[in-house]
């Protein structure tokens, strides 16, 4: 009787690990998908990103002109550029979320402004 309860819980602590390893990862995906246009680093400065004038996913001024799924729709169902579709990846649902997410740890916080980092410039 230990021994099936032990194999049990063995069994189920193995295939939840093997869940866990297979969940979507983001940067993998985004590396085999995204990295041609958008660069490695999010900022669309590669040959590819500067003919099709990719968003630079570093500023967060672009996040804050569409959301969550409108991104997962551009993803999946691909844009239209100069009448050519591009992306429109074939991918889960799952890993395309997974992309996204990874994309926004990419951004980079904003620059303090002159006037609040200079502040001793000020003073007469």
């Amino acid at each position: 009787m230990k021994t099936i309860s032990l194999f049990t819980i063995s069994a189920i602590v193995f295939l939840f690990l093997s869940a866990r390893a297979q969940a979507a990862d983001g940067k993998t995906l985004y590396q085999a998908n995204c990295i041609k246009c958008h660069g490695d680093d999010g900022r669309g400065v590669t040959k590819l990103g500067k003919k099709l004038q990719v968003r630079d996913f570093t500023d967060p001024e672009v996040w804050n002109t569409f959301d969550d799924e409108d991104s997962f729709k551009a993803v999946k169902n691909g844009i239209k550029k100069d009448g050519e579709l591009i992306m429109g990846y074939k991918l889960p649902d799952e890993e395309i979320k997974a992309m996204i997410d990874y994309m926004k740890t990419l951004v980079k916080p904003p620059s303090p402004s002159p006037a609040t980092t200079n502040t001793a410039s000020a003073r007469p």
